[in-house]
């Protein structure tokens, strides 16, 4: 038996005792800083899908804590506040906070990781392609500098979106010369997905067999779907073999005419499917290369991401190119040990000559004001120009 006054004095102490612990959990993890995640245009509907996937463990890890900001103009305010209030709702352990930014001079303060999510709205009726170059020359040229001010020195840039992705990469390069150029990437592997799936379809076979497709070039513009190297694991065929056993892709396929017209061609089936995504499949592009890049890609398995050229594959210096990479301890690497052939080669100058074109007409934004630097850059894409195809 006990009396009341004891149960009281009890339930105090235990009180107490239980407002210290709390107390001291929330000094131990406030020296533990979260992971600061930056997403422009956060209004898009990759930034939706691309959340929950950050904020799950899956990408950084069960230890690793985030916060995650979203940064867009006053005109999506509203939109921006109702992903806050959704995202704290679902109480991610690992989410530490949520944010929205309106105020670009604060922009990516304390970034980590800065996921530039900001498209054009192409309609070449209205405007030229050169004009569209030019905004998105404009929108790097706004954050190019608030990155190199407000973020951390080693900060990871991925440019993503359905437009301009290499571009945007390598203006942010241009107009950010103290970010490290290898901490600089383009996403392609919503086009490397997509080319398994379709390619899964048509051997009846699941998606997950498909690997090494290669994506060459410009990833919202004109690419290169490589087959060369692709493999089928657990394809259901004539010859069997234990998990590793593997068939090459172009030895399954025979139907030259339906690789071309699904697949490799400008008004290609693969074009128009990944032009019409715009949530799931590019959210968890992004979420994988970041995963891949923080804990290492599959062993000896081929992943496809735009990065600054330094001569592979004879791919002129300076532009941002889609090409196969490993990711391990956390850095990437050009696996220039594949062969090519002479018909690829050929196909990466058509590529590289376009990108050079986009690179030179976004560097006129940048004579007008810095004459100069417009100079020297106009020279090294020239260079490049001249090296990749000579006269």
């Amino acid at each position: 038996m006990m009396l009341s006054d004891e149960m009281l004095d009890i339930a105090e102490e235990n009180l107490q005792a239980h407002l210290e612990i709390v107390k001291e959990d929330e000094e131990i993890k406030s020296l533990i800083k979260p992971m600061q995640i930056w997403i422009t245009s956060a209004s898009v509907p990759i930034c939706y899908h691309l959340i929950s996937l950050l904020a799950n463990g899956e990408v950084f890890g069960m230890t690793t804590e985030i916060s995650i900001h979203l940064l867009d103009t006053d005109q999506f305010k509203e939109i921006l506040h109702g992903v806050v209030m959704e995202a704290e709702d679902m109480a991610f352990p690992l989410l530490r906070s949520i944010s929205e930014h309106t105020n670009m001079d604060q922009a990516f303060t304390d970034a980590d990781i800065i996921i530039v999510l900001d498209d054009v709205l192409l309609n070449l009726e209205v405007q030229s392609h050169e004009n569209y170059i030019r905004e998105v020359s404009e929108i790097c040229q706004v954050y190019a500098p608030l990155i190199e001010k407000n973020a951390k020195s080693e900060v990871k840039v991925i440019s993503s979106g359905k437009t301009f992705a290499n571009l945007k990469a390598t203006m942010l390069r241009t107009y950010g010369p103290s970010i490290r150029p290898e901490n600089i990437i383009a996403i392609a592997t919503s086009w490397e997905s997509a080319a398994k799936a379709m390619l899964a379809r048509k051997l009846n076979m699941s998606t997950a067999g498909v690997k090494d497709v290669i994506v060459w070039g410009n990833i919202s513009g004109s690419n290169y779907i490589d087959l060369s190297h692709a493999k089928l694991y657990g394809y259901d065929c004539a010859i069997w073999g234990p998990p590793n056993f593997q068939r090459p892709v172009l030895n399954m396929i025979y139907d030259s005419d339906w690789l071309h017209s699904e697949l490799q061609s400008a008004e290609s089936t693969l074009s128009s499917r990944v032009s019409r995504c715009t949530g799931m499949l590019p959210a968890h592009a992004v979420a994988t290369v970041l995963r891949y890049w923080y804990h290492g890609s599959p062993s000896e398995e081929i992943i496809s991401v735009g990065i600054l050229s330094e001569g592979q594959f004879c791919i002129p210096e300076g532009i941002i190119f889609s090409m196969p990479v490993r990711f391990q301890n956390g850095n990437w690497e050009v696996m220039t040990e594949l062969e090519i052939n002479e018909t690829t080669q050929k196909v990466l100058g058509r590529l590289s000559h376009e990108l050079v074109q986009e690179k030179l007409v976004a560097l006129k934004e940048i004579n007008e004001m810095h004459p100069y630097e417009a100079e020297e850059n106009s020279i090294s894409s020239s260079k490049c120009l001249s090296d990749a195809f000579p006269i």
